[in-house]
C-alpha cells in the first residue's frame, strides 16, 4: 500500500507550503486519520496521546475552514492550560504562515487583558483559549461566538478534572448549534461521552490503535532536557560513551539540517538524510555511512528507511517520534547481530508521558539516565588516553629515536612524557570541582566576577565578549556581533554561554587567527563590545575561573 503525503488529504496549497516549510515530510497517524473527515465537515471524537502530533490534526482543517475576508471570530480552540494554549497559537501562527488575512490569538488567564481587547477589538478568525478566561471575555462581551464554525476541545479529559466542565457548557451554549464540535482526548470516559452526546452530531471517531511491539534487545535511556540543551546533552553523551558510529532521529528536515551543522562545527564528521535531498545524494551519502566514512548520521523516519548498518553502536531520538511503531523501528537499528547497542531518547516537557506510552505498548522498560558532568566527560577521556597508553607500552616494539634525542638535548624523561601529554590534552590530573559556597557565588553574581566554562570541543577555543546578561543579550546577538567582528558563518558557532558581565561562545579555531594579536572592538548603539579570545586551559584543571 502507498504511503499517505500531506498532499494526498486535500489541503491548500498554501498550508502545504507552510508543512513543508516547516520540515514534515509525512502526516502521522492522527494526521492521517483526522484531517481529510474534519475537511468533509464531519463532527470528530479523536483519542490520541501527546506527541502524536493532533495539534496538526485539528489546526490544520480549522485554517482551512476561515474566511480571511471575514474578521469574526470563526474557530475556538478551548485548552486546559495556558502553556497548552500558547503551544497550539504557535503552531496555527506557524500552519496559517502563507494564509494571508487569517488571524489567531491565545486568550488566558494570567497575561495582558488590554492586549487581549486589542486583539479581540482589531478582529480575529481563530481563538485558542482557557475556558476561564474564554468566560471572562463573554461575560465583558468582548468576545462573541456567534459566528463560529468550529469549536475543538483539546485535552478534554483533562478539562474535566481541572473542574472546567461548566465553563466549557456555557461555552458550547453560546455557539451556533450547527457548528462542527470536535473533541480529542487520550481516553473517552462516562463524562466526555455524555458531553460528545449533548453537543455533537452523529460525530466520526478516529482513533489510533497502536498493536504491542516487539523491541530488540538494546539499552534504552532517555534524557529529560530543555530544548535548547539537547546539542549540548548529545554532545555529551557522545564523548561520555566514546560513540564512533551512531544514527540522530529527528522529526522535521529543519532539524536535520541545522543538527547536521551543528556537529560539523563542533568537529565531529557528520552528514544528512531527508526527502529534501535527491535520491543520488541519499544513496551517496548511505554508501559512505555503510563503510564508516563519518561518525554520526542525521535522518528523518522517511530517509531512515532501509538502513542496514551492522557496526552501528548508537540510536539517538534527538525527537520524540510521532508513534511507537517508529520508535520501534528507529531503535531496532542499532545491537543486531549479538552485538551491543543503546539507543538514547531525549524527552522535554510533557514528552515524558510520551515515554510512559512507548514502554507500555512495547512491554519494555526504559530506564531514566542522568546527564553526566563536564567533569565526568573529562575524567572518562582521560582514563581512556592512559589505556591506549598502556596497550601501546604492553606491545612492546616501539621506537625510541626521538626519545634518545631529546633526552640527550637535557630533558628529564619526565618533563619529556608530561609534555607528550599535554599535547595530547592530558597534561593536568583531573580534580572534581570544588563546591562553591552559597556567599561567593552572590558575591560573584554581584560583581560579575569568575565563571566557569567547560572545555571546548573539539577543534574550538573559546572567545569572551564583554557583554552579558545585564544587557539582555540573547544568542542571536553575540552570534550577529562574531560574524560582524570575524567574518565566520553563522552555523558554525557552537555552544553559547551568556554570564552576568560577559559572554562566551566556542569558535572553529580557523577563524580565530584575527584574534592572535588581540581583541577586536565592534561598535554598537548600546556600546563598544570587545571581543577576545579566552587563553587555552588544561581540560582538567579545576580552577578555569577568570575575571569575566
Amino acid at each position: 500500500m502507498s504511503e499517505i503525503l500531506f498532499q494526498d488529504l486535500g489541503i491548500s496549497r498554501e498550508v502545504l507550503k507552510a508543512v513543508e516549510g516547516l520540515g514534515f515530510e509525512k502526516p502521522s497517524p492522527i494526521q492521517a486519520s483526522a484531517i481529510p473527515v474534519l475537511l468533509e465537515g464531519h463532527d470528530v471524537v479523536g483519542q490520541s496521546q501527546t506527541g502524536s502530533g493532533k495539534t496538526a490534526a485539528f489546526a490544520i482543517p480549522a485554517i482551512e475552514i476561515c474566511d480571511p475576508k471575514d474578521r469574526s471570530v470563526q474557530v475556538l480552540i478551548l485548552c486546559p492550560t495556558r502553556e497548552l494554549a500558547t503551544q497550539v497559537a504557535d503552531e496555527v501562527h506557524k500552519l496559517a504562515a502563507h494564509k494571508h488575512g487569517i488571524h489567531a490569538v491565545p486568550i488566558y488567564g494570567g497575561a495582558s487583558y488590554e492586549r487581549q481587547f486589542y486583539e479581540l477589538k482589531k478582529g480575529v478568525q481563530i481563538v485558542i483559549g482557557t475556558p476561564g478566561r474564554i468566560m471572562d471575555h463573554l461575560e465583558r462581551g468582548t468576545l462573541v461566538l456567534s459566528s463560529v464554525k468550529m469549536v475543538i476541545l483539546d485535552e478534554a479529559d483533562r478539562m474535566l478534572d481541572m473542574g472546567f466542565r461548566d465553563d466549557i457548557e456555557k461555552i458550547l451554549r453560546s455557539t451556533p448549534e450547527e457548528r462542527q464540535t470536535v473533541f480529542f482526548s487520550a481516553t473517552v470516559s462516562k463524562p466526555i461521552r455524555e458531553m460528545i452526546n449533548r453537543h455533537s452530531r452523529d460525530p466520526k471517531s478516529v482513533k489510533i490503535d497502536q498493536k504491542e511491539l516487539t523491541v530488540p534487545t538494546v539499552e534504552q535511556w532517555y534524557y529529560e532536557v530543555p530544548q535548547r540543551m539537547k546539542f549540548e546533552a548529545l554532545q555529551r553523551l557522545v564523548d561520555f560513551h566514546g560513540f564512533k558510529l551512531g544514527i540522530v532521529f529527528c522529526n522535521t528536515q529543519r532539524m536535520v539540517d541545522e543538527l547536521a551543522d551543528q556537529l560539523v562545527a563542533q568537529g565531529f564528521s557528520a552528514d544528512r538524510l531527508h526527502g529534501g535531498i535527491s535520491q543520488a545524494q541519499r544513496t551517496r551519502v548511505m554508501d559512505k555511512f555503510k563503510k564508516a566514512e563519518f561518525e554520526f548520521l542525521v535522518a528523518t523516519d522517511v530517509a531512515g528507511r532501509g538502513i542496514d548498518v551492522d557496526e552501528l553502536e548508537l540510536v539517538v531520538n534527538y525527537d520524540l517520534p510521532y508513534d511507537v511503531e517508529d520508535y520501534v523501528h528507529r531503535i531496532g537499528r542499532t545491537g543486531r547481530a549479538g552485538r551491543k547497542g543503546m539507543a538514547i531518547t531525549f524527552v522535554t516537557g510533557r514528552d515524558i508521558y510520551k515515554i510512559q506510552h512507548i514502554e507500555r505498548f512495547t512491554r519494555t522498560k526504559i530506564s531514566r539516565g542522568k546527564l553526566p558532568t563536564a567533569y565526568e566527560v573529562e575524567e572518562r577521556r582521560v582514563e581512556g588516553l592512559l589505556i591506549d597508553v598502556r596497550a601501546r607500552l604492553g606491545k612492546g616494539n616501539l621506537s625510541t629515536s626521538l626519545v634518545d634525542r631529546l633526552l640527550e638535548e637535557g630533558y628529564s624523561s619526565t618533563d619529556l612524557c608530561a609534555a607528550l601529554f599535554d599535547l595530547l590534552g592530558g597534561g593536568e590530573p583531573v580534580e572534581e570541582p570544588k563546591p562553591v559556597s552559597k556567599a561567593v557565588s552572590a558575591t560573584q553574581k554581584k560583581n560579575a566576577g569568575s565563571h566557569q566554562l567547560r572545555p571546548p570541543s573539539r577543534g574550538m577555543q573559546w572567545v569572551e565578549l564583554n557583554v552579558g546578561r545585564e544587557l539582555r543579550v540573547s544568542p542571536r546577538d553575540i552570534i550577529a556581533l562574531l560574524e560582524d567582528s570575524l567574518g565566520l558563518p553563522s552555523r558554525v558557532v557552537g555552544i553559547i554561554d551568556i554570564a552576568p558581565g560577559a559572554s562566551f561562545a566556542q569558535v572553529p579555531k580557523e577563524y580565530l587567527d584575527v584574534l592572535r594579536d588581540g581583541p577586536r572592538m565592534v561598535e554598537t548603539e548600546v556600546k563598544p563590545v570587545e571581543i577576545s579570545l579566552v587563553p587555552l586551559m588544561s581540560p582538567g584543571d579545576s580552577k578555569k575561573q577568570r575575571k569575566s
